[in-house]
C-alpha cells in the first residue's frame, strides 16, 4: 500500500523504520509537527520523525494545523491508500480522515479501551499496573476509541520508569503496526469495536501531578517517581529549591523515618514516607545534571532533621 506516516517523537521512530523496511508498502510522505524551539538557544529544531524521513529521502509535511487546506490539497494529490500514526500530536479533522481509502489507523500505548488519552504508559506505572500492552486502532473523531484491528502485551517490570517501557512498548509496537498494515492490504484483517467497559482515562501529566507527596504510602512515592521519568520528571522541594527525583528504592523493613525526613549515610540517602522509607538513588538539584543522591547529599551537608519539603508549584 502506499503510506502517509503520520509521527513526531522519538517513540514513533521503530515504526516509521518498520514501514520504510517493509517490502510490501511505500511510505511516500511522512506528517509530523512543526519545527519547535530546543536547548538554551530555543532555535528551531525539527522532530525525530522528521529528521529521520529526511535521512531516508522522504517527503516531509508539517503542517502547523492539520485542517490547513494547503496540506489536505497535498494529501489528496499524494493519494494514500493508508496513513499510520503513531503519537502525532495534533487531532486530525474530518476531513483528513476522509482521504486515504483504509483511513488512520493509530498505535496506542495500552490495552484499550484502557488508557485512553495522551500519556497511557505513565497512568498504568502511576495505577500499579502489572500488563499493558500496544492497539492499532482505526482513528475516528472521539478520543482513543476507534475499533481496534491488533494487540500485544507487555508486563511491567517493578523497577520500569515510563521511558523503560515506552521503549519496549515502541519497538514491539512498531512489528504490530507493519502486521496491521498487511492484514489491512490482504484484506485479512477486521478492525472489532471496542468493549464499553473498562474504559480509562490517560491525559497528560502536568508538573504538578509529578510532586512526591512523601507523606503517601512508600508505593506510591516510587510509582510518581517511576511514572514521571524522565517525563515531566517527579519532583520535591529541598531548602525551598527544586529537587528531581529520578531513582527510588523499596526499603520495606524500615519503618523509622518520618514522613520526608531524610538520613544520609557515606552512600546511601533514605527518606521516610507514609509508610516506610524509601532510598533515594538520584537526584537532580535545581540548574544541575542528575548525579548519584549519596553524591548529592555529601554536597548539600543535610542537617539533622532536615526534611524534604512540600509546596504549590510555582
Amino acid at each position: 500500500m502506499k503510506l502517509v506516516f503520520a509521527g513526531t517523537p522519538e517513540v514513533a521512530v521503530p515504526a516509521l523504520d518498520a514501514l520504510i523496511a517493509s517490502d510490501r508498502h511505500e511510505v511516500a510522505a511522512v506528517v509530523t509537527r512543526p519545527d519547535a524551539p530546543a536547548g538554551r538557544g530555543r532555535r528551531l529544531v525539527a522532530s525525530p520523525v522528521a529528521e529521520r524521513a529526511e535521512e531516508a529521502g522522504i517527503e516531509v509535511l508539517k503542517p502547523v494545523r492539520p485542517r490547513d487546506e494547503a496540506f489536505l490539497a497535498r494529501l489528496r494529490e499524494i493519494a494514500p491508500d493508508c496513513c499510520p500514526v503513531v503519537a502525532y500530536g495534533a487531532l486530525l479533522p474530518r476531513a483528513a480522515l476522509d482521504i486515504p481509502a483504509h483511513g488512520w489507523v493509530n498505535l496506542h500505548f495500552s490495552l484499550l479501551p484502557a488508557w485512553r488519552g495522551a500519556a497511557p504508559v505513565q497512568h498504568a506505572i502511576l495505577a500499579g499496573d502489572e500488563m499493558t500492552g500496544a492497539s492499532t486502532f482505526q482513528i475516528e473523531e472521539g478520543l482513543d476509541s476507534g475499533p481496534v484491528y491488533g494487540v500485544i502485551t507487555e508486563h511491567v517490570r517493578p523497577s520500569d520508569t515510563s521511558g523503560d517501557l515506552l521503549t519496549r512498548l515502541a519497538f514491539a509496537g512498531a512489528g504490530l503496526l507493519a502486521a496491521t498494515m498487511d492484514g489491512i492490504e490482504d484484506g485479512t484483517l477486521k478492525a472489532v469495536p471496542q468493549p464499553s467497559e473498562g474504559v480509562s482515562h490517560a491525559p497528560k501529566i502536568a508538573v504538578e501531578d509529578a510532586h512526591v507527596d512523601f507523606a503517601a504510602p512508600a508505593l506510591r512515592v516510587d510509582r510518581v517517581v517511576r511514572g514521571c521519568t524522565p517525563a515531566p520528571g517527579a519532583w520535591t522541594l529541598f531548602r525551598g529549591e527544586r529537587l528531581k527525583l529520578i531513582q527510588t528504592a523499596l526499603l520495606p523493613d524500615r519503618t523509622d523515618l518520618a514522613p520526608g525526613l531524610l538520613d544520609a549515610g557515606k552512600n546511601q540517602v533514605f527518606a521516610g514516607t507514609g509508610s516506610h522509607a524509601v532510598e533515594l538513588l538520584w537526584v537532580q538539584p535545581q540548574g544541575k545534571k542528575p548525579m548519584k543522591a549519596a553524591d548529592w547529599a555529601r554536597g548539600v551537608r543535610i542537617a539533622p532533621g532536615e526534611k524534604l519539603g512540600t509546596a504549590d508549584v510555582g
